[in-house]
């Protein structure tokens, strides 16, 4: 009976669909941006299928980004910059080398536990390979790590960025799917840190059997009390932000703002920031926020025309004749997102995506919850494979390293975030042990 009812759901979709589609992808492989080949594929669909009045598309292109959770957004991007400019970033990675420095593979472990740090205040994911990168790539390239391995280790630990909350792409699958950014973030905190643990690990493997780092020094606690107590202040942001967070204290989009104040607050006061790099830092905020609110603001239109057409209902057909077996499909699932994430930004795949794929996971039993943190996190792996690859990328240009060297020493973290990607997929708990409805 279910079957029947979604087949009669599902339109005969017919080139009207495939070409607007082809013609997406036609146009972000041949460099154009992603917002005008989203935008141009959401016209040409709304014209030639007829489903909706192309006047939807103004509407929504307002509409859509008017809302007071993506303020988050720049504020948390401006938060980002400050802690660089500031050098609360620096205070952060001595606290995370005086944790972790002394031991086998120390310095590789505290470059990915810095990019954590990073990640529990900025959200995003290229900022932290960029800040990171810039500070520790030549430390790691001195202590013994091939130049190709380093870049692979930092623009791994850098996809911590959208994976420890606070996250931009939390609040933007919650935005879309309709889902509390707050309970995104309590649920993800577990996964996000079995993401870091993870690429850990596998460094501290691949030290083992290529001897990197050589002999560890040990651990010092004055070492590590003094360094804490040096950067006090720089540790009092994520505090406050994911304290303030997950007690209720205040919302996501309350705590970006608390955040650019306290950051901005510790800068004046202790003189690493003066008034005339305010306006550099609004620049260069704007750029970043410019790259990521276009994006959805024309990918609303598009999600708005496939769910007109009955896409979603189709999928989750197409996919359930072929299959019926949970596990298969969430492999099924797994693979879509890895691909899409290797080719296409966050961001769009996010908007397009979650509306389609949701309803597939509500019928396997898959909770909403559940759903959104495996496709945050699988979407992640794309950030360190090719050919869009954001982060290794982001790297290349700060060192000058081969896109493709990277990509190729990056191939254990890829598999490492797999398999958590799996564990998350099918082990419901990890993603919503902290909730008490999920």
């Amino acid at each position: 009976m279910l079957w029947q009812q979604l087949q009669e759901q599902t339109v005969d979709l017919g080139w009207e669909f495939y070409g607007p589609v082809l013609l997406i992808v036609a146009l972000i492989a041949l460099a154009v941006p992603v917002w005008a080949a989203l935008g141009v594929g959401a016209i040409v669909m709304l014209v030639v299928t007829d489903v909706l009045p192309l006047s939807l598309l103004g509407e929504s292109l307002f509409d859509g980004i008017d809302h007071f959770a993506l303020i988050a957004v720049p504020l948390f991007i401006l938060t980002g910059d400050v802690l660089v400019r500031t050098g609360l970033s620096n205070k952060l990675l001595d606290v995370a080398d005086a944790t972790t420095g002394g031991f086998r593979a120390g310095l590789g472990t505290a470059t990915v536990l810095g990019c954590g740090f990073f990640a529990c205040i900025s959200g995003s994911d290229a900022a932290g390979a960029a800040a990171v990168g810039r500070m520790t790539i030549h430390k790691l390239v001195a202590k013994g790590y091939p130049r190709p391995y380093a870049c692979a280790l930092v623009a791994s630990g850098a996809c911590t960025g959208i994976l420890i909350p606070p996250s931009i792409a939390y609040i933007i699958i919650g935005l879309i799917l309709g889902i509390s950014a707050s309970t995104l973030f309590l649920a993800a905190a577990i996964p996000g840190v079995m993401i870091m643990l993870a690429i850990m690990i596998t460094n501290t493997i691949m030290n083992r059997i290529y001897n990197f780092e050589g002999d560890d020094v040990g651990f010092s606690f004055k070492r590590w009390r003094e360094t804490v107590w040096d950067g006090r202040y720089a540790l009092l942001v994520p505090i406050i932000i994911l304290g303030g967070i997950y007690t209720g204290i205040f919302t996501p989009t309350e705590a970006a703002a608390v955040a650019v104040g306290t950051t901005v607050t510790i800068g004046l006061l202790q003189g690493t920031l003066t008034l005339s790099d305010f306006p550099k830092m609004f620049v260069s905020s704007a750029k970043v926020n410019g790259v990521i609110l276009p994006i959805i603001a024309m990918s609303l239109p598009l999600a708005q025309a496939l769910a007109a057409l009955n896409v979603p209902q189709g999928v989750v057909f197409a996919v359930t004749e072929l299959t019926d077996n949970p596990a298969l499909v969430i492999l099924l699932m797994i693979g879509i997102l890895i691909a899409a994430g290797c080719v296409m930004e966050t961001t769009p795949n996010i908007v397009v995506l979650a509306p389609i794929l949701l309803p597939l996971a509500r019928e396997i039993g898959m909770n909403d919850i559940q759903f959104c943190i495996m496709m945050i996190t699988a979407l992640g792996v794309g950030f360190i494979t090719p050919p869009l690859g954001l982060n290794l990328f982001v790297i290349s240009g700060i060192t000058g390293e081969s896109v493709l060297k990277i990509a190729a020493r990056a191939v254990p973290y890829v598999l490492a975030m797999l398999v958590v990607v799996l564990l998350i997929a099918y082990v419901p708990i990890i993603s919503t042990v902290f909730l008490t409805n999920p």
